[in-house]
Formats: C-alpha cells, sequence, structure tokens
C-alpha cells in the first residue's frame, strides 16, 4: 500500500508539474499574439510615433496565484442595459452571471457580461467580457481598469486568468476608439499584480 500511495503521490506531482507548464505555455501564448498585434499597422490601436516607438508591452512577472477557478453562476433573464463608455456615449450590455473565487484571503465577486452587438455574430455568440478594477490602477496599470476575454462556461466553474487581462484600447488611443467603463460593482479592494503592465506615455 505504501509503494501504491507513493507512486499516486509522485503521479500527482508530475500531473501538476504538466498542468501548470502548459498554464505558463497559455500565458506566454496570449503576451506574444497581444505584441504581435499592437506592432501590425493594420490592427493596432497605436498611431504615429507611439506606432514606430512600440517594441513590446510591459508585462507583470507570471504569476499563477492570479490564475483562479471561480465559481459561476449564470444570471437568469437579464435585462439589457446601456454601459457608459470614455467618450461619453452608451454600449448594449447584458449581464451573463458572476464569478466568485478567492484572492489573497479575500472572498470577490465580478460580473461578467454580454455585448448585445457581438451576440448576433456567429465568431462571438460565446464570448463574455469582464472589465474589472484593482489597487494597481493609476500606479502600474491604466487608470481605467482592465480588461478581459472569456469564453460561456459549460458548467457551475470558470477560470479567471489576470495574466491575460489588458488595458482597453483607450488607453493608447483615446481619439479613435471608444471603450466601456468599469461598472462599481466591479472594482476590486485588491492589487491584481498581472497581466499588461502600463506606461502613460500615450496621453501626453
Amino acid at each position: 500500500m505504501k509503494k501504491l500511495s507513493f507512486l499516486f503521490i509522485i503521479l500527482s506531482l508530475f500531473l501538476n508539474a504538466q498542468t501548470e507548464k502548459e498554464n505558463v505555455a497559455a500565458i506566454k501564448k496570449f503576451q506574444k499574439e497581444l505584441n504581435t498585434e499592437y506592432l501590425n499597422p493594420k490592427e493596432s490601436p497605436l498611431r504615429g510615433d507611439n506606432l514606430k516607438n512600440f517594441k513590446k508591452h510591459p508585462f507583470f512577472p507570471i504569476n499563477l496565484k492570479y490564475r483562479v477557478t471561480a465559481k459561476f453562476l449564470k444570471t437568469e433573464n437579464p435585462i439589457p442595459f446601456e454601459l457608459p463608455t470614455s467618450s461619453g456615449k452608451f454600449k448594449q450590455y447584458q449581464e451573463y452571471g458572476k464569478a466568485t473565487f478567492e484572492l489573497d484571503g479575500q472572498s470577490l465577486t465580478l460580473t461578467l457580461y454580454q455585448s448585445l452587438d457581438l451576440m448576433k455574430m456567429e465568431k462571438y455568440k460565446d464570448y463574455l467580457f469582464l472589465p474589472f478594477r484593482d489597487l494597481t490602477n493609476e500606479k502600474e496599470t491604466y487608470g481605467g481598469g482592465k480588461y478581459m476575454d472569456l469564453k460561456i462556461p459549460s458548467g457551475n466553474e470558470i477560470v479567471l486568468d489576470f495574466n491575460q487581462s489588458y488595458q482597453p484600447y483607450c488607453a493608447y488611443n483615446a481619439f479613435d476608439y471608444n471603450c466601456p467603463i468599469v461598472p462599481e460593482e466591479n472594482k476590486l479592494p485588491v492589487r491584481i499584480e498581472a497581466g499588461v503592465m502600463y506606461e502613460d506615455v500615450y496621453h501626453h
């Protein structure tokens, strides 16, 4: 029995190491793709000297502490509403559900949304939008908050990997882009030291 227990422990450690390796690889892929997008004049929100001078994004060090499995509760009969944007206009969204998780000893909840416009497109019909703010905003990250892209979960859990969070386009180009403002309910009382950092050189 002791031999079987030892083998089980070794197997568990191996599987955990493999999973961790895969999670880190997914984060590095996200970082590479984001840098590639911003370097491409056809896709980048950057213009002029900002595009010419861009080399790569600054990122927080990868930390799997900020990859959390949250309890997910779908919102029944959501009511469409207008989410204000950075330009003073509005975009149509509806609440899809709430994700509750533990971080730094605190129980936290974030609301996930669906864009009514994107819901009509086959490519984005399972897309969820997660805007949030935390205590790094206006310091290491953009003052207006950060975003995360997610897919509709199949069960009652959803993985939130803050290592794959990013700044809205309007953080880099407020003239051409109109970004949803983070709702009050998605302001976190903790530091999320993960994802893209921000150097405020774009609005001067």
